[in-house]
């Protein structure tokens, strides 16, 4: 073999390398020559649910990013360092560059299906609100997993599990004492005499009322002493809407009293009137302490006794001079009287 077929076959098979690298790459970077980096957001969240590095990120369904790394925060691998974050663990996440989050966004680790892997699911916000920059933190929820649920249905069971076993010692006894079938029949064995004695009056009792006897009986069997209860039934009804009658024209007439109508209404509320009864009390009370004190005509006359002497002197004297006059004539009964009065 020449040299110059030995050249052609290197090249060939060289060629042929290049050609299966480049489909290689192209099947690994998904058809892209140069890797879209995007940029990194951190989801910090207490337990990451073996969430991993290379687990995706979705939105709405459709693959935007995937978990570049995880780690645990400061606050856990550095003694007295201050944390970077309220959580125990981030993950770092690497989303697209021609994905817009905004910062009302929040992100959940979702499980695929009961055995399926987890991945990270973010909530499209509100389209007005700024977006997330590169290295932003991004808010967290946390969502129930199979093990988490798993886990509670354990504790329930435990709890159930542990109720049952109260209620059967409850039923059942404990050994040291009977359960509460025994103590039941422990205490209608021991009452069975005084069970027997109520049961008895209980059949006396149901027997009388069927008989009529009894305020209970006659209720219930004389039928003019239900009909009497019916009819004191409708008077108390009757005196019911009476008093609620009485009442609205009670409040009526307060209504009124309030607006300052009516006399009381005018006394009350009319601050004139109210002026003029106090000017009349104390024209009153004035009057009154001045006939007290035996001021004035009246006063004199009620407590003044010299003046009641000699009105009573007065008509002593009258007395006397109309007895003279039925005994003299027109002239001389004039003279009397005047004698007698003066």
């Amino acid at each position: 073999m020449n040299n110059s077929q030995q050249s052609v076959r290197v090249g060939f098979f060289f060629l042929l390398g290049v050609a299966l690298i480049w489909v290689t790459f192209e099947t690994l970077s998904g058809g892209h020559f140069f890797e879209d980096r995007g940029y990194k957001l951190i989801a910090g969240f207490d337990d990451l649910k073996e969430l991993k590095t290379g687990d995706e990120v979705r939105m709405a369904g459709v693959k935007i990013g995937t978990v570049e790394k995880t780690q645990l925060n400061e606050s856990l691998t550095s003694a007295g360092g201050a944390p970077d974050t309220a959580h125990a663990a981030s993950a770092i996440l690497r989303i697209g560059s021609k994905i817009k989050i905004t910062k009302d966004a929040s992100a959940a680790i979702v499980q695929s299906g009961l055995l399926g892997n987890n991945y990270l699911a973010v909530t499209a916000g509100t389209v007005s609100q700024p977006l997330l920059k590169d290295g932003d933190e991004i808010a967290t929820t946390v969502t129930p997993d199979f093990n988490s649920i798993m886990k509670d249905i354990g504790d329930l069971g435990h709890k159930l599990d542990g109720a049952l076993s109260n209620l059967s010692s409850a039923f059942n006894g404990d050994g040291k004492d009977g359960g509460l079938f025994q103590k039941l029949d422990r205490m209608v064995t021991e009452n069975r005499d005084k069970v027997n004695a109520t049961m008895s009056n209980l059949q006396e009792i149901t027997t009388k009322v069927n008989q009529g006897q009894g305020t209970l009986g006659k209720l219930i069997n004389d039928p003019d002493l239900h009909d009497q209860l019916l009819a004191a039934v409708g008077e108390i009804k009757d005196t019911a809407a009476q008093a609620k009658v009485f009442v609205t024209d009670a409040q009526g007439v307060i209504d009124q009293v309030k607006t300052g109508k009516g006399a009381l209404g005018t006394i009350i509320y009319d601050q004139q009137t109210a002026d003029n009864i106090k000017a009349s009390i104390q024209n009153v009370r004035d009057v009154s302490d001045k006939l007290a004190k035996g001021q004035g005509t009246l006063g004199k006359l009620i407590n003044d006794d010299s003046l009641y002497n000699t009105a009573q002197n007065t008509l002593n004297k009258a007395d006397r001079a109309i007895d003279g006059l039925n005994d003299s004539g027109p002239i001389t009964a004039v003279g009397i009287a005047a004698n007698a009065l003066f």
